[in-house]
Order: C-alpha cells, then structure tokens, then sequence
C-alpha cells in the first residue's frame, strides 16, 4: 500500500505537467488562433444587417455604400496594427482589437436599437470602421504571429487561417440564428461581445515562440485541414437544407452545437500531438542519462570563441531600432519590419493589384444584401445567399494558401504570377453580371438606367403601333363584314 502512493501522486504530477505542457505549447497556440480567426471576419456579415442600417435609420443607397466604404477602410487598412505590433507584445495587439470590435459594434447596436439619439452618417461611418478594423488586429496578432512560429510550413498556415476568416460568416450566423433567432438588431450585439470575448480569453496563450521543427509538422497542418472542410462541408449541406425548410430555433439550437464541435474537434488533434512530444522528450531524456555515462568530447577554445561571437552578432541585430533599417530592406524572402514593407517597392505593387483586383469583389460582397432586396428575395434567402460565399470565400484562401505552396515548392511557381491569373478569373465574373448572361443576378441600378429607360420607351411605343396597326385592322375586317 505504501509504494502505491508515490505512483499515484507521480501520475498525477505527470497529468499536471502534460496539462501545462499542452496549454503552453505551440499548437495548443495553434487551436487559439483557430478560434480567433473563425470569428474575425465580422465585416463579410454586413450584407445580413445593412437592411436593417436602411430602414431604422433612414439612409438611401449612397449613404449606405460610403459607410459600407468606411467599413472597407478599416477591414483592409492594418498598418496600424502593424506599427504598434512592432513595439508591443501581441496580448496587447488583441486586446486593442477586441476593445475596438466591441466599441465599434456596440454602438452601432445602440444606434438600430434606438437606444441612443441617432448619429450622424460621420459618426456611424467612425464607429464600422473601428469595428471592422479589429479584423487587422486579430491578423496581425494571431495569423502573423502562427507564421512567425512555423516559418517552413507559412503557406499551409495562411490558407488555413485566411480559410477560418472566410468561414467566420457562415459560422457567425449559425450561432446568431441558435441564439437569437432572425433578429437582425441582434446580430450586430453578437457580432460586438463573441470575437472580443474569444480575443480576451486567448490573450496569454496568442505569443512567439521558439518552435522546434517536427518530421510531421505539415501532416498536423494538413489534419486540422481536413477538419476544416468538414466543418465548411456541413455548413454548405445546412445553409443548402434550411433554406428548403424552415428550422425552429431549437433546430437551429442543434445545428449550432454541430457548428462548435467542429470548430473545438482541431483541440483533439492537438491533444494527441501534445501527447506524442511528450513521449519522445522522455525517450530523449532516457537516451541523455545514458549517453553521460561515457565521455563527451569538448569543444576547441577557438569554436567556442566564434560560436560567443556570432550570439553577441545577433544580440545586436536584434535590438536595432526599426526606425534605422527603414530603408535597409533585407533580401526578398526574408522577414521585412513594417515600415521597411511600407516604403519598398514590392510592396506598393501588391498595394496597388490589390485595390484593382480585390475592390470589385468587395463591392460586390457588400451590397449582396441589396441586390436580394431588388430582386424580391425574402430575408432568409438573403442570409443563405451571405452564408455561401462565406463557403466559397472559404475554399478560395485554403486553394490559395495550399495551391501556392505546392506550385511554388514543386514548379517554382512565382505566387505574384498566381494572383494575376486568380485575378483575371475573378474579371470573368464581373463581366457575367456586366453583361447579364441568363441566370446572373441584376440590381435595381441597371433597372433604373437611361439605356434601359430607352429600350422602354422603345418598347412602349412599338407596342402602341402594333396596337393601333391591330386595331385598324379589326375594324377594316367588321366594316367589310357589314358589306357582304
């Protein structure tokens, strides 16, 4: 019985360790960002509230679209974030995030409410766009920073992390729909207290780490990929079903906790990765005791002298200030400072394909609201019409990060040659709704048009004509008919 007692409490100090170990280690950091980034794409759900902007607070179409611009702004403009990243630690990169997310919604849910005097275009048009901006903070604080830690796999880390921003619409309105029911109002208030809520409840595990590069790295990756197409392939199948039925809200009481497994299953996989690293750091620690027996050779003076040198080298580099390599940019390839990415060329030239490429699909994402509106889609079709390019916007930033790296590692092919045939394809979809090919939506804009106004009028006045031609015709044919 007495030597019963230290192997239970020796088991329970090793749960307690691997319990620490699992929180403190690299993917358990991971499974946070993961869980920040799946409800950092707050701006992709404003087609689902910007009715309700509309018609509580009496704006028209051109003022809904400059704060649907401001909204654009803050979600796309992060060198804030990155010049305060430089200088601070990432806890407080995301905790400004989530202060500016819950700030920026909330007042915006004060303002539908009418729990506030309504503001003034300038100050709504303020508060969406530090709202969205929270968005750059929770990039640069948890997707920067997973690729700092995993430099050799930063291709896989994008695309999955990007792919998690996509799904955050679909994800978001399940939860809205379990919670809330079709409450608009009230998805603005989730969309304000659930991403900073997550951001405050991560903000120690979210840091740079030194990561020591594992053989199966890329399969962990790989597997917390799999899990994300699932989560995005039964959100397809009940977007797809709850637009043929209509679900009560224990329904989608019950779709929602689906959601949320999916979202918490990547936690077993780090789980079980954990597990591994700690068996072989015992088996490592059995094979060093072993190995200390015997003699181990030492070091030369001379190595140990250069070795002392290059640390101190990198001591150095390591505390010289950002503002003194602004213009001092280290090869292509290598890890830029933001201020060195702002003031380079290669960076302007994303800047300015960015703006070309990216501004039409923006465009586009933010009035799909709108469009179902004109086209006379009830509120629930226009929810899963938003649901689903959550799912598409999903599947283009895995294929983006995935593809890209496979390319570039395999076929040497350049990323920058990538995003222009992305873009080009991307045109080919405007063109379709430019054109209106049969089946491709058109707005109340083309309905309201002076080319569209002439073919009407046109119109009209051929059928008047043909009208009057019948007319004269039916009238000819009776008076020949009394003369017979």
């Amino acid at each position: 019985m007495e030597g019963a007692k230290p192997k239970g409490g020796g088991g329970l100090a090793s749960k307690k360790t691997f319990i620490i170990q699992l929180l403190t280690g690299s993917w358990f950091m991971v499974f946070a960002s993961l869980l920040i980034m799946s409800t950092a794409g707050t701006p992709y759900a404003f087609g689902l509230y910007s009715n309700v902007l509309k018609s509580v607070l009496g704006y028209d179409q051109s003022t809904l679209n400059l704060i649907s611009f401001f909204k654009d702004v803050g979600t796309n403009v992060g060198v804030l974030s990155g010049l305060i990243a430089e200088v601070t630690p990432t806890w407080f990169v995301l905790s400004i995030g989530a202060v500016l997310n819950f700030f920026g919604y909330i007042m915006i849910w004060l303002a539908v409410t009418e729990r506030m005097a309504k503001p003034h275009v300038w100050m709504m048009s303020l508060y969406i766009c530090l709202g969205a901006n929270s968005t750059a903070f929770a990039n640069t604080g948890a997707l920067v920073t997973s690729v700092k830690n995993f430099p050799e796999s930063r291709g896989v880390v994008l695309g999955l992390l990007k792919g998690y921003v996509g799904l955050s619409g679909a994800i978001i309105t399940q939860l809205y729909h379990a919670i809330y029911g079709n409450d608009s109002k009230s998805l603005i208030l989730l969309i304000a207290w659930l991403p900073a809520a997550i951001s405050f409840l991560f903000l120690r595990t979210i840091r740079i780490m030194k990561v020591n590069r594992q053989k199966n790295e890329l399969q962990v990756f790989y597997n917390f990929l799999y899990i994300s197409l699932g989560l995005a392939g039964f959100l397809m199948i009940m977007i797809i079903v709850q637009q043929k039925v209509t679900f009560t809200k224990s329904e989608y009481s019950g779709s929602a906790a689906a959601v949320l497994i999916l979202l918490f299953l990547p936690l077993a996989v780090v789980i079980m990765e954990e597990n591994y690293i700690s068996k072989s750091k015992n088996f490592s620690m059995i094979d060093t005791e072993k190995s200390s027996t015997g003699t181990t050779p030492s070091l030369p003076e001379s190595t140990l002298a250069k070795a002392n040198l290059i640390t101190e080298v990198q001591d150095t580099e390591k505390h010289v200030s950002c503002w003194k390599n602004v213009f001092k940019p280290p090869e292509r390839g290598e890890d830029y400072t933001i201020l060195q990415a702002l003031f380079s060329i290669d960076m302007l030239i994303l800047f300015f394909s960015a703006i070309c490429g990216v501004g039409g699909t923006l465009t586009a994402i933010d009035n799909l609201g709108q469009m179902g509106t004109a086209l006379g889609y009830p509120a629930r079709s226009i929810s899963t019409f938003v649901s689903l390019v959550s799912i598409w916007n999903y599947l283009g930033r895995v294929v983006a990060g995935l593809v890209s790296e496979i390319l570039l590692k395999k076929y040497k092919f350049p990323r920058p040659l990538m995003l222009t045939l992305v873009l080009l394809l991307a045109c080919v979809g405007h063109l379709l709704i430019a054109f209106n090919h049969s089946g491709v939506l058109r707005t109340k804009k083309f309905y309201k048009s002076d080319i569209y106004k002439k073919f009407r009028e046109e119109a009209w006045a051929a059928e008047k004509e043909m009208a009057m031609a019948g007319n004269s015709i039916g009238s000819q044919d009776t008076n020949n008919g009394q003369r017979r």
